[in-house]
């Protein structure tokens, strides 16, 4: 059986070796072997760029409601450009007329063609082309009401006339189309072709020499939910973005693979919403400060296990509550409730919400144990039992409601203030809402007062021996990543201010624990002092 320390020592090295092996693979794909041929100026085995011959090139974009094409018919040209630079970066916005069948929620399709210039594609023998769809599907958000003057009525009396309306997917517009094409000389080894990028490849027979054609790709990670807009019956025409930019090759694969990464997580139940996330880490940071997220995500994940598990640890040894807030454990447990349930209500991301419902799971857990709860069956109905606490215990709860009388002179006035005053002057979906809402806002603005009764157990105390410090170290460090994640991740605002919060929180815990310096006469976290160990082992 392995020991704590021992299997925290495995957990961390198989860490190691993820990392290890991540920057192993990462490497392998930013970096791509050249055909050795190619130096000594052989041909032969060696896939030459087309693009080293300096073609003169045109870029036509067509849409259509078919997913392939054999000619010209049924299709609409929506941008042409001429003498296209591959070097030259550009935006331009056309209007794209909607065909019946796409307000119908249909699909319209883009083809992206590279040809040469004056010659139509489907005439020119070197083309290149890639189609995107242009619509997606996804369930709309519920409009939001004022509950009191009942703005937008009307809209909420159609809901009511479609109950399931809210829950079917509809088509959205794709408003951007965001191209590369892939500008490097590079000559790759016609026996080890990279599988990422071999698949946007396109090889000619030019003379005894081989020639992949330009690499065209669309990058899906730049469409983004927040550039959506709903086709309706009416919508007849809808404005498209289409930009430009070159791309090196390393970039080039870097991109496919988080593309087939973010397909992946659709694929494993993701919904266009959480996928969007993931797409915000990589789209808007650059490269660099990207590579600091995924050291920095690891990381998390270490200190999340590691939090989570001397965490239970720790209470799952306990069996006095001497020194430990019991109004602390049960406010803890509400606020992390009720955050959960916000985070779902505002279909947060997955990356928020699991470790958050996990966390509450725990805190639910933590409850029991601190209660002294035990929980027997009768039959279907459960029968709660609550265990005594001795005099050190209830010499503990004096402090800790002496604390929350004082606390709750200050905290009850603000948070039915703040409700009433978002019930006034905000919109909500509904009244569950507006009830989730207020409560957040509440453990958001005033939720580190309930750590108030805990720091005032510790200076009656004049001890922090109690405490589960192992955990504490580990949220701690948590908390500080949280603060680089809160620029980085989509969540509500409430949510990122408060993981500033958790900073003051800890620090003042660390000022308390420099401030009473461990005596070993006192009792530990497990009910136990350094002395009476002693003399048990000398007994």
């Amino acid at each position: 059986m392995l020991s704590r320390s021992s299997f925290t020592s495995l957990v961390v090295g198989v860490f190691a070796v993820y990392v290890a092996h991540t920057c192993w693979v990462m490497y392998g794909i930013v970096y791509t072997r050249p055909c050795p041929a190619a130096a000594d100026g052989a041909a032969g085995g060696c896939v030459w760029p087309y693009l080293a011959r300096r073609p003169k090139l045109q870029l036509s974009v067509y849409t259509t409601t078919r997913s392939s094409i054999g000619a010209e018919s049924n299709i609409d040209l929506v941008l042409n450009v001429e003498d296209f630079d591959i070097e030259s970066k550009f935006e331009r916005t056309v209007n794209v007329s909607v065909p019946k069948k796409t307000r119908n929620n249909g699909t319209l399709y883009a083809f992206v063609f590279l040809h040469h210039a004056g010659i139509l594609p489907w005439h020119d023998g070197k083309q290149v082309h890639i189609v995107s769809p242009l619509t997606t599907y996804m369930i709309p958000k519920p409009e939001e009401i004022n509950l009191l003057t009942g703005e937008s009525a009307t809209q909420q009396i159609e809901a009511e006339k479609q109950p399931n309306a809210l829950d079917e997917p509809v088509s959205h517009w794709r408003s951007r189309l965001t191209l590369n094409v892939m500008v490097e000389d590079f000559v790759f080894d016609g026996s080890s072709l990279p599988a990422d990028v071999h698949r946007y490849m396109k090889m000619v027979q030019l003379g005894k020499t081989v020639h992949y054609l330009p690499i065209l790709f669309i990058d899906q990670l730049s469409n983004r939910v927040k550039d959506l807009m709903v086709i309706n019956r009416s919508t007849t025409e809808l404005p498209l973005t289409v930009s430009y930019d070159k791309i090196s090759l390393g970039k080039l694969r870097f991109w496919i693979h988080m593309q087939d990464a973010v397909y992946s997580l659709q694929q494993f139940g993701f919904s266009e919403k959480d996928a969007d996330e993931v797409k915000g880490i990589f789209v808007d940071t650059n490269l660099y400060f990207l590579a600091l997220t995924f050291f920095v995500a690891a990381f998390h994940l270490l200190f999340d296990f590691l939090a989570f598990k001397n965490d239970i640890s720790f209470w799952k040894k306990k069996r006095s509550m001497i020194g430990m807030s019991t109004k602390a454990v049960l406010w803890r447990c509400f606020s992390t409730v009720v955050i959960f349930l916000f985070l779902l209500d505002e279909q947060t991301s997955l990356l928020v919400l699991i470790p958050a419902g996990i966390g509450a799971v725990i805190e639910l857990w933590k409850v029991k144990k601190a209660l002294k709860m035990t929980i027997r069956w009768q039959g279907l109905r459960p029968k709660f039992q609550f265990g005594a606490y001795n005099d050190s215990e209830k010499k503990t709860e004096e402090y800790d409601a002496q604390a929350m009388k004082y606390l709750s002179y200050l905290l009850y006035p603000l948070c039915i203030g703040g409700a009433g005053y978002s019930l006034l002057n905000v919109k909500y979906k509904s009244w569950y809402s507006w009830l989730i809402n207020s409560f957040v806002n509440g453990v958001y603005a005033f939720g580190f007062l309930f750590m108030l009764p805990q720091l005032f157990v510790n200076y009656k105390m004049k001890s922090v021996a109690h405490l589960p410090w192992k955990a504490f170290t580990y949220k701690a460090f948590n908390t500080f990543i949280d603060d680089i994640f809160a620029f980085i991740i989509t969540m509500p605002t409430s949510h990122r201010l408060a993981c500033f919060r958790d900073d003051v929180v800890f620090l003042v815990y660390l000022y308390q624990r420099w401030l009473y310096p461990v005596d070993k006469s006192r009792v530990n976290e497990y009910g136990e002092s350094y002395e009476e160990k002693l003399k048990k082992k000398s007994s």
